[in-house]
């Protein structure tokens, strides 16, 4: 296999459920060997072999320790002195209370890089708070920006705070990796969830810096000028899916010229009403109505085509099939490898997002289940040989 990015680099991975496996997959996926210390029956987070714990945990390797006996910590300490970084995404106070933080773990190995991916971080009246990501796009005011149009918070569907502190984590790390080579020195790094989230909040945080005034829920309106048509508007369907959607942008009176004339220059578009910006987003919901009929009789990629041949902003609203099978850009770009399954079956994975032409990461192998690394963590990387191992086992300190 040729060389990537971090080969030779170990890490050692205490994360779950989302903003900690997004950190280290990405480094798995870029050449570091990632052990995940694991409980042998960790909550329900989905089938490890498909799907999101699939996905988030795919190139890694996985021992079950038990981290309540005093032998199942005293092998993780002797496996963090044989890795390069340790990374967790608990609370402030778990990995001290192990013995394996930063201060413990350097007198161990003096150039360990630890990395604490904690909610609030671990200074400040708020650091033993634990948190989830939606908790984090509440605090940080997400929440409220995506609201109903009547002011009601509606929030994301997806806990968009745990990509946000995934990301910023494996770049943590890899800043701490090239310090590192640099100067031989290893490092604590105290990562807040919160501010990662509250980093990318953008303009509204702006607004409040310069202007010193907050922002309103922008409801289902641009945010980047006045518009009309503006919205999604539902298609014709599609292999039996009639939830088909199209969403179309019209800012400009030369494009509202094109966009009368892509549609075949119906009689209702000369009315009056309709002449200005203005007045057709005076009369948006009239509007709209005549625009849902030019589409509910086309499919949404028939819809797309013709508007963007005449410089219209317009594009289909892509759901899971759509993005998996059918999008030309990501399947040519290869944006969704696929990976075997121990029974011989295959299963995509998401892709990685760049390309580098010195040696690109990839998607080495799928997510081992809980333990299943036992025989390569213990005997190959710490040496212990069977009769210690089926002991540690016999004792509690370890699951095969």
């Amino acid at each position: 296999m040729p060389a990537m990015p971090l080969d030779g680099v170990r890490v050692l991975d205490f994360t779950w459920v989302v903003a900690g496996p997004v950190a280290t997959r990405i480094l798995a996926d870029h050449g570091a060997e990632v052990v995940k210390v694991e409980r042998k029956e960790p909550p329900q987070l989905g089938n490890r072999k498909l799907g999101l714990q699939c996905d988030l945990n795919r190139g890694k390797l996985s021992v079950a320790l038990n981290m309540q006996h005093p032998r199942g910590v005293e092998l993780a300490r002797r496996l963090a002195a044989k890795s390069d970084v340790v990374i967790d995404n608990f609370s402030a106070r778990v990995m001290r209370s192990w013995g394996m933080d930063y201060e413990s773990l350097a007198a161990v190995k003096p150039d360990i890089i630890c990395i604490s991916m904690s909610g609030l971080g671990h200074t400040g009246p708020r650091s033993s708070y634990v948190s989830y990501g939606p908790t984090l796009q509440a605090l940080t005011g997400f929440t409220m920006l995506m609201a109903e149009p009547d002011g009601t918070p509606a929030g994301y569907g997806y806990s968009y705070a745990d990509t946000c502190g995934g990301y910023t984590g494996a770049l943590a790390a890899l800043i701490a990796i090239w310090n590192r080579r640099r100067t031989g020195r290893g490092q604590f790094i105290d990562l807040s969830q919160f501010e990662a989230v509250a980093s990318v909040i953008g303009p509204a945080l702006l607004d409040i810096s310069v202007n010193g005034r907050t922002q309103s829920a922008p409801g289902y309106n641009s945010q980047e000028g006045p518009a009309a048509p503006h919205g999604i508007y539902k298609c014709r369907p599609l292999d039996g899916d009639d939830d088909r959607w199209v969403a179309i942008a019209v800012r400009t009176g030369p494009e509202w010229r094109r966009f009368v004339t892509a549609i075949g220059s119906p009689s209702w578009a000369s009315d009056p009403k309709f002449r200005t910006l203005y007045l057709r987003m005076r009369n948006s919901a009239e509007l709209d109505a005549n625009v849902s009929r030019w589409t509910a009789q086309r499919s949404a990629e028939d819809a797309m085509a013709i508007l963007q041949r005449a410089s219209i902003a317009a594009g289909v609203v892509e759901n899971g099939i759509d993005l998996c099978a059918r999008d030309p850009q990501l399947k040519e770009r290869g944006f969704w490898p696929a990976v075997s399954t121990a029974r011989g079956a295959t299963t995509n994975v998401t892709g990685i997002p760049f390309k580098l032409s010195g040696g690109s990461g990839k998607v080495r192998s799928i997510a081992p289940e809980v333990g299943e690394n036992f025989d390569y963590v213990l005997g190959e990387l710490l040496g212990l040989g069977r009769a210690e191992r089926d002991e540690l086992v016999a004792a509690g300190a370890v699951w095969p």
